[in-house]
C-alpha cells in the first residue's frame, strides 16, 4: 500500500512538538504532562455538585480520634487468664465519728447478715474551691468491693498505686471533669484524672490510693463498708456500733425496695446495688478536641487551641507522622533529643511514646509550658517560636488557634 501523500511523517510530528515545548518553557510558560500512555491519561468527567477528595470539609476535632499501637498489658493478660476478683459490692457505707477501733471492726463483721466487713481512710479535698469527697484505699484490697467491670479492669488500680484519681462517673459529670486532665488541690498536689466508673457508693466522688491519702491528711480508719445479702443487714445495729453521730448510707435501698414489692424476686449476691450502666472509662480522651482540652491543664494559662494548632499545622491531627526530613517524629513532630527531655506518659501505659498522641500531645503542652507560655502574650509567642524557629510559623500557629476559638466558642 502506498503511503498517504500530503500527511507529514511520525518522525515530523515529532520534531514539531519537541520544538513547541522548548519555544513554551524559553519564553516562560508551563507545561503540564498529563500521562506518558494518552489511553490511561483518558479522566471520566467530574460529576456536578459532587466535591472532588480535595474540596470535602475537614472533619471536626470533636470527630478525630486519636490512634495508637496497643501496649501489651501483663496485668491484663492474666485477667484474661483467669485471675479475677470475685465483686462483693457493699451493702452499707457508714462514716464514722472517728477511727474505728479495732474491737469494734470485729463486732461489724460479726452483726446478723454481714458477710465482709473493712474500714479504709476518708477525707474531703478542695479543687478551685470546689470540695470532693474521696476514699483512700489499698488498691489491692479494695478491689472485690466495687462492681465487677471495675475491678476487672486493670487500669484503674495501677493508675491508683500510680498516686492518681479514680473518679465516680457522676461526679465527672456534676462537676465537669475532663478524663486525662490534671487538677490542681488547693494547697495540695496535682492529680489526674485517671479513670472514671460508677463506684456507686453515695456520696463518694472518687478513690486515691491510702499512701496519698495519708499525705493529703485523710482521717484514718472512718469509712465502714459492709456486704451481706441484699437488703438484709439491719441499719440499726451498725448505729449502735457506730453511734449516733455516725453517716449510714444503705447502699442496696433499691433492694429492700424491691422485696417490699416482690417478695419473690430478689437480687442475686453479687449483683451490684444500683442499676446503672457498669461502663469504665480509662486513660485516653475518645478524641483529638478532648485531647488537646485535657493536655492543655498541664499548663495553667496555655489554651487548648494552641495546641490544636500546633497539632494542625504539624501532623494535621495524626495524618502525617513523620519522619520529617529534619528527624522531627510523630504527631507533634518532637526531635527525639527534645522528647527525652520533655516527654510524657499521657496516658498511664508505663510508656512515654513519641508516636503516640496521647504522650506526645500533653508532652508539647509540657515543652510550651517550660518556655512560660502559659503567661500569655508575648511569652507564649516567644514559646511556640521555640517550637519552631520561624515568626511566620508564631503567626500561622497562633491564627489557626483564633480560628478554633471562633469554631469552638
Amino acid at each position: 500500500m502506498s503511503r498517504v501523500s500530503g500527511l507529514p511523517s511520525f518522525r515530523a510530528v515529532m520534531l514539531m512538538v519537541i520544538a513547541v515545548l522548548a519555544a513554551t518553557v524559553a519564553a516562560g510558560g508551563v507545561v503540564v504532562l498529563v500521562s506518558d500512555d494518552v489511553v490511561g491519561s483518558t479522566r471520566e468527567p467530574p460529576v456536578r455538585g459532587k466535591p472532588s477528595p480535595s474540596q470535602s470539609p475537614a472533619p471536626r476535632l470533636d470527630q478525630l480520634v486519636p490512634t495508637a499501637a496497643p501496649v501489651k498489658d501483663p496485668v491484663r493478660d492474666l485477667a484474661r487468664a483467669g485471675h479475677k476478683v470475685t465483686a462483693t459490692p457493699p451493702r452499707v457505707l457508714a462514716i464514722a465519728p472517728g477511727t474505728v477501733p479495732k474491737q469494734t471492726r470485729f463486732r461489724l463483721g460479726e452483726l446478723a447478715s454481714v458477710r465482709k466487713a473493712t474500714v479504709v481512710d476518708a477525707g474531703a479535698v478542695k479543687v478551685s474551691g470546689t470540695s470532693i469527697n474521696l476514699l483512700a484505699v489499698d488498691p489491692a484490697d479494695f478491689r472485690s468491693w466495687t462492681p465487677q467491670p471495675i475491678a476487672d479492669q486493670p487500669a484503674v488500680w495501677q493508675a491508683l498505686a500510680r498516686g492518681e484519681l479514680v473518679t465516680d462517673a457522676a461526679a465527672m459529670r456534676k462537676f465537669g471533669m475532663i478524663l486525662g486532665a490534671m487538677y490542681q488541690v488547693d494547697g495540695g498536689p496535682r492529680l489526674r484524672v485517671a479513670a472514671s466508673a460508677p463506684l456507686g457508693l453515695h456520696g463518694v466522688d472518687g478513690l486515691v490510693s491510702a499512701d496519698l491519702g495519708r499525705r493529703l491528711g485523710f482521717a484514718q480508719g472512718v469509712a465502714v463498708l459492709l456486704h451481706g445479702k441484699a437488703g438484709k443487714i439491719r441499719e440499726s445495729g451498725v448505729r449502735q456500733l457506730l453511734g449516733k453521730s455516725a453517716q449510714i448510707v444503705m447502699l442496696d435501698a433499691s433492694a429492700r425496695t424491691a422485696k417490699q414489692r416482690q417478695p419473690v424476686q430478689q437480687p442475686s449476691q453479687d449483683q451490684p446495688a444500683q442499676d446503672q450502666p457498669q461502663q469504665v472509662t480509662v486513660g485516653r480522651p475518645g478524641s483529638y478536641l478532648e485531647l488537646y482540652k485535657a493536655s492543655a491543664t498541664r499548663c495553667p494559662g496555655l489554651s487548648w487551641t494552641v495546641l490544636a494548632a500546633i497539632g494542625q499545622v504539624e501532623s494535621s491531627h495524626g495524618r502525617n507522622n513523620g519522619p520529617s526530613s529534619a528527624g522531627a517524629l510523630g504527631p507533634m513532630q518532637f526531635m527525639p533529643a527534645t522528647w527525652k527531655h520533655y516527654g510524657v506518659d499521657g496516658d498511664g501505659d508505663g510508656k512515654k511514646d513519641i508516636w503516640s498522641p496521647y504522650d506526645a500531645v500533653p508532652g508539647a503542652a509540657n515543652y510550651l509550658c517550660a518556655n512560660k507560655a502559659g503567661q500569655g502574650g508575648e511569652r507564649l509567642r516567644k514559646a511556640i517560636w521555640f517550637y519552631n524557629h520561624s515568626w511566620d510559623y508564631v503567626n500561622k500557629v497562633m491564627g489557626i488557634a483564633e480560628a478554633y476559638a471562633r469554631t469552638y466558642a
